[in-house]
């Protein structure tokens, strides 16, 4: 083996990144130098401004948010985009790592408000606010940017179905006509060619991802969809709520949202569209006494002549090309522990007691698949990189 190829091998297992633009001989041969992680991240200057070395300059708005920090931690072990702009008006001025402790090893900017913010020295914005504070701040933004938003402000298609769910009239009416739904796995396409995409909420990230392509091959009936789902703590947000203390929490079981949960708008508006005709679900969420994970138990009546051996073939073939989609082996169970901390989706299919009806099992990390991760794939998409682009961390176990 030469002395390039031994370097560049000794520097693939131990994960480190090569600098393009730096060149050293080795053997009569140009091999790129090894950049330390370091290297790699931010130099912060004397007066404090930031300056990435990687390609592409990410602002991220409501970084003080779990999914905020979420997308930090994920953009660490990314090769193009690194972070230049955080926004958080509650805690403007302080540090990431004053706030994030564990964030503590990367070089990021300070926080500030937005209406501080120099949206002309980033190139892509995460969106990380809250619902209804999202859409006139998204108004305003350099239309050169690409943007994933992943509030709910941009989900529903029908305004006066958002105005009803969320209580306000939608802010932008104009930039809706253009946002394009990013459940990835289903709108590659499409995403690769927008400007603007709504990124999926949790819920119906774990919901649609099965039923879409037993839907659309037509294998279960559009009535009597059943959805059971539970979701750990994070989901509920960072913010301080007597209902989501320990002593609240721990020990037991709620249910939330009954009849009136917000995102069932957005899972009966992604699975009308592709049976083309109108589809309800029961759909009743609850809230474990854990801190990440979501799986949606979803019950299913087949249709005439369809068994479960159907459904899951349908979602084999579906989804065997997908990196984060898996369809388990036949019997085995999907557990919210084997999917922590990764962008993967678990899912498999078992016969019911009841004749004619399925089974579904769905599981997700909501902080990775269900927001932060998918909206990383998303972005990867929309600047022409490859969508497991610093999304290939394994599930964290135990």
């Amino acid at each position: 083996m030469s002395s390039a190829s031994t370097i560049s091998s000794i520097c693939f297992e131990q994960g480190c990144w090569f600098k393009r633009e730096r060149m050293i001989r080795v053997s009569d041969k140009r091999v790129k130098r090894l950049a330390s992680p370091s290297s790699l991240s931010f130099r912060v200057s004397a007066n404090s401004s930031v300056k990435s070395e990687k390609d592409i300059r990410i602002g991220l708005l409501g970084a003080s948010g779990y999914t905020g920090a979420e997308i930090v931690r994920l953009l660490a072990n990314h090769p193009h985009f690194g972070v230049t702009l955080m926004t958080a008006d509650r805690k403007a001025g302080q540090s990431m790592e004053s706030v994030f402790p564990h964030l503590r090893a990367q070089k990021l900017p300070r926080l500030i408000s937005v209406k501080d913010a120099d949206f002309s020295t980033v190139d892509a914005v995460f969106c990380c606010l809250p619902h209804g504070t999202t859409q006139e701040i998204i108004k305003g933004l350099p239309t050169a940017l690409k943007i994933v938003d992943l509030s709910a402000d941009f989900r529903l298609r029908d305004i006066s179905e958002y105005e009803e769910w969320y209580g306000q009239p939608h802010q932008a009416v104009e930039l809706q006509k253009e946002v394009v739904y990013g459940l990835t796995e289903l709108s590659r396409e499409d995403i690769k060619k927008a400007r603007l995409v709504a990124n999926p909420g949790c819920y119906p990230t774990s919901i649609q991802l099965p039923l879409v392509p037993l839907l659309k091959a037509n294998l279960i009936k559009h009535e009597n969809i059943i959805i059971d789902a539970k979701s750990g703590v994070s989901g509920a947000g960072r913010g301080a709520k007597e209902a989501n203390l320990y002593s609240e929490i721990a020990e037991g079981i709620s249910s939330y949202g009954v009849t009136r949960h917000r995102h069932v708008p957005e899972i009966e508006q992604g699975l009308s569209d592709v049976a083309q005709s109108k589809v309800t679900v029961s759909f009743t969420p609850h809230l474990m006494p854990m801190i990440r994970g979501m799986q949606s138990t979803i019950y299913v009546e087949m249709a005439s002549g369809i068994t479960t051996k159907n459904l899951y073939q349908q979602l084999r073939t579906s989804y065997e090309d997908e990196e984060f989609v898996k369809v388990l082996d036949e019997g085995a169970v999907p557990r919210t522990h084997n999917v922590r901390g990764s962008n993967y989706c678990f899912m498999n299919v078992f016969p019911d007691r009841i004749p004619g009806r399925a089974i579904i099992i769905s599981v997700i990390d909501n902080l990775v698949k269900g927001a932060s991760g998918q909206a990383l794939q998303n972005l990867n998409i929309m600047l022409g990189f490859p969508e497991t682009t610093g999304l290939l961390h394994q599930p964290v176990f135990p």
